[in-house]
């Protein structure tokens, strides 16, 4: 292990112990998988924050959770992707895969519908992670804030590399 890895670990492990602000609101991994900065997200609506501003995820299969506490507000009739608002006013994209909404639904099992109320870590879709490889479609999982610049003051990513769904892995300071 480098002494790099040995720090980032340290500091992930107090960063637990902080306080979140007041006026803020936690974001947690809707799937198990790898962590990647929004702008490594092999498209450039999400890469450049053309949506907003978040994270992305590759995840290691195809159970998808609900990141935060809110109400669906969307769910696209091509099941890719849905939209979830916080009670603080938070929109946030949970976009599966990239290029997908070619599958026209195919592979996707939405759980919810619009208008429930969902907690975190209340299941949301089922993906055919396998489908979509076949296809030759990304996998990774972005997940935006929409309404980031009106909502948001900072957004901190506070975990790296590989998460479990439900983890907590980022915090939004609210403006």
């Amino acid at each position: 292990m480098t002494n790099q890895t040995v720090e980032k670990e340290v500091i992930n492990m107090f960063s637990r112990f902080k306080k979140s602000p007041t006026n803020s609101e936690e974001l947690f991994a809707p799937v198990n998988g790898d962590v990647v900065e929004i702008t490594e997200v092999p498209d450039v609506v999400f890469s450049q924050k053309m949506m907003g501003d978040g994270f992305g995820i590759i995840p290691k299969d195809g159970r998808v959770l609900s990141p935060v506490e809110g109400k669906i507000v969307q769910i696209f009739p091509t099941k890719h992707a849905l939209g979830i608002e916080t009670k603080s006013g938070l929109e946030l994209l949970i976009h599966i895969g990239l290029e997908t909404v070619t599958l026209k639904g195919e592979g996707y099992d939405v759980i919810v519908s619009e208008g429930q109320s969902v907690k975190v870590g209340d299941p949301l879709v089922n993906v055919d992670l396998q489908l979509l490889e076949e296809h030759s479609l990304e996998i990774i999982t972005p997940v935006v804030i929409t309404n980031f610049a009106d909502k948001v003051k900072r957004l901190h990513v506070t975990t790296e590399g590989t998460v479990s769904a439900g983890q907590a892995i980022a915090i939004v300071e609210l403006n």
